[in-house]
């Protein structure tokens, strides 16, 4: 494995928000996006990412999927309870998408609308499905994909971890093959940046960094509306 991350504040928010995980030792690669007033977000965002990793190694067992799906939940309940500790952080959360690697497999649990990608032969796949109200209008044919990106109510999620004391976290497991690249995005990339374009600057690049220091200044070119987090994997 080797991988490449990247986040900026992006040209418009004070702070950021975002958070990642790029653990290429044992296979974790990950993107949260915090939500929240009074920096709540960034809070959100970090406890997530770290109590998804210290439970999924230090206190599950078993199969790769129900061990990932267990952080995952841990992490909710972090979240939660923090959330519930002061008035400041009422109401916080985080999107939440996450790949570990065991082997020639890749496990994923997503709840939000960061993304992943997988970029295979040429190819870029999409693996997520966001928890908006656009990406449900998307997915009924009620938008197109360029649409949803214009939407003034694109930020609208109808699933995030910590809103609640339980969440429906998706997941899957996805068979990878040697050359296989994961791409982990919060929306601040794919607002700006079409998957024909992702696409594009993926085959342009063989060199992980090259790719995403063209994805965050092509972000940032574009405005930079949104912090932007990019983490890019490449299974060998």
């Amino acid at each position: 494995m080797r991988a490449d991350a990247l986040s900026h504040t992006g040209l418009v928010r004070p702070g950021n928000e975002d958070y990642f995980i790029s653990d290429v030792e044992r296979g974790l690669f990950a993107v949260a996006d915090g939500m929240g007033g009074h920096q709540a977000g960034e809070v959100a965002s970090h406890l997530a990412l770290r109590a998804l990793q210290d439970r999924l190694f230090n206190g599950t067992t078993g199969e790769p999927l129900p061990r990932l799906l267990a952080a995952a939940a841990f992490a909710n309940e972090i979240v939660y309870r923090s959330s519930l500790s002061s008035r400041e952080r009422a109401g916080m959360g985080t999107t939440m998408t996450a790949v570990w690697i065991v082997g020639p497999k890749g496990f994923l649990v997503h709840i939000g609308d960061s993304r992943a990608y997988l970029f295979r032969d040429g190819q870029l796949q999409v693996l997520t499905n966001d928890h908006s109200y656009v990406g449900e209008l998307v997915r009924c044919g009620g938008l197109t994909a360029e649409e949803a990106r214009q939407h003034p109510q694109r930020n609208i999620l109808t699933r995030a971890l910590g809103t609640g004391a339980t969440v429906n976290i998706d997941s899957r497991e996805i068979e990878l093959k040697p050359g296989d690249r994961l791409l982990l995005c919060t929306d601040g990339l794919y607002e700006v940046i079409s998957d024909q374009e992702l696409a594009a600057i993926m085959n342009r690049h063989q060199e992980l960094a090259g790719a995403t220091r063209e994805l965050l200044r092509l972000a940032l070119e574009r405005g930079g509306p949104d912090n932007v987090t990019v983490v890019l994997a490449l299974y060998e």
